[in-house]
């Protein structure tokens, strides 16, 4: 007797894809194999369906504490289960900055209290706090220090070599990184004007913007020995560098920099504008031979919402920052139906490679005694991604209008169903992921 069984399914396993059910027991994987005999409370029909892993969103920005115009813990983690998504690695950057054991403890009561899938917690590094890092990042539900090396505000950007190596030298977990250099940045910012074309955003933010930044941690990680995970990497030149770090550096490719290019800047103008920026056609290329041979180990959404007015602003003004945390799974099902990838290996950068890079508990595979987290997915189901459907409160996407062949129709989250076709069930059930 199980307290949920999935039945008739096409498992996504490391191996390769299996017709399998799953029983469900006190929120766990208690079996799986022909469980045709087998009773349940509830039973979920996967007939025509693959089941994956739940998969994760490593990195989004839910904003709150913040704007609840823009985003909430509440509103984000709804979309996120109608996207397919079980699990969400929150930014510390909120107003004010998740930075202290105090916000830490309100942050994870948000959770429990509102979220409908489970949530990580990032701990932002500033100057005044390198000293508690090494406590604060074995702290419950912490997945990582997260350093804004650029291209941040307020006290939580740390640029310079001394900072990030004391930093590095404080505490032994994987650090994860905004890889910008600040200096370029604001030696070439006077050269750009308000009002300039949205496209000058990838010129000023240019590749060596980027590969400068992850050359001088990766040096810096070198000396101290500290593991490090370069965020939303989006140059050909640092795919190829990052090669030579696998032993201490792990490597996350944002969706969007595997979708889009730069037209994107005349099509969409103020709503193609993150950072790193979007680039040209050599760079995505770039992006998906690295997902190819194994040098990606986890894809990201980088959701990161804003007022419409704010994304409307002339740029630079414009905010920089993309929704995409009910999208990124749509999309990605996307690119394994035009052949860019498999599921099995959707499964890897979405569920086993997050789990890997932040040391997830009980998460990360379709195995016996693990969370029982279900992403249901329709391979043959073909849907347009309309803004109608966006749960953020911002309501908008920039892939309002694209065709998406394979979509998510299912979302479990330690055995409660929580969204079943475009409908999201019951109660808030979310809780913090535990890390090692």
């Amino acid at each position: 007797m199980f307290d949920l069984i999935l039945r008739g399914g096409k498992a996504v396993l490391p191996w390769g894809i299996e017709a399998l059910d799953f029983g469900v027991r006190d929120g766990r994987i208690a079996a799986m194999g022909d469980l045709r005999t087998a009773e349940a409370r509830e039973v979920v029909d996967c007939k025509g369906l693959h089941v994956l892993p739940g998969l994760v969103d490593a990195h989004v920005h839910l904003r709150e504490p913040g704007d609840a115009s823009v985003e909430t813990i509440g509103t984000g983690t709804r979309a996120a289960v109608l996207g397919g998504l079980t699990a969400v690695f929150d930014m510390p950057n909120t107003s004010p900055a998740i930075t202290d054991s105090a916000q830490l403890a309100w942050k994870r009561g948000r959770v429990e209290e509102t979220a409908w899938c489970d949530m990580g917690l990032y701990v932002g590094a500033t100057r005044r706090n390198i000293p508690e890092l090494a406590a604060l990042e074995v702290e419950e539900n912490v997945c990582a220090i997260k350093v804004f090396a650029g291209s941040s505000t307020g006290d939580l950007m740390i640029e310079d070599d001394a900072g990030l190596e004391a930093v590095m030298r404080s505490g032994r977990r994987r650090i994860a990184y905004h890889s910008e250099d600040e200096y370029r940045l604001r030696e070439r910012k006077p050269n750009y004007q308000t009002g300039m074309p949205h496209r000058m955003h990838a010129e000023w933010r240019d590749v060596e913007c980027a590969f400068l930044g992850t050359r001088r941690l990766m040096a810096l990680a070198r000396k101290t020995g500290r593991p490090a995970h370069i965020l939303h990497v989006s140059t050909a030149e640092e795919l190829e560098y990052l090669a030579d770090f696998r032993d201490i550096c792990t490597v996350e490719v944002l969706m969007n920099h595997l979708t889009q290019t730069d037209e994107a800047y005349d099509r969409l103008g103020g709503y193609a504008v993150m950072n790193p920026p979007i680039r040209d056609k050599r760079h995505l290329e770039a992006a998906w031979a690295a997902v190819r041979d194994g040098r990606v180990d986890v894809v990201g959404s980088d959701h990161a919402p804003h007022s419409r007015a704010a994304k409307e602003r002339p740029w630079p003004d414009c905010a920089a920052g993309l929704t995409g945390v009910q999208t990124i799974v749509p999309v990605m099902l996307d690119h394994v139906s035009n052949g860019r990838l498999s599921l099995m290996r959707l499964a890897d950068l979405m569920c086993a490679g997050p789990a890997r890079v932040y040391g997830v508990v009980n998460k990360g595979r379709l195995s016996v005694g693990y969370d029982a987290d279900f992403t249901l997915v329709d391979m043959a189901k073909s849907r347009v991604i309309e803004e109608s459907w966006i749960a953020s409160p911002c309501g908008w996407t920039p892939f309002d209008g694209h065709r998406c062949q394979g979509w998510p129709v299912g979302t479990i989250v330690r055995g409660h169903v929580v969204m079943r076709e475009d409908e999201v069930l019951g109660t808030p059930v979310g809780r913090p992921v535990a890390f090692r």
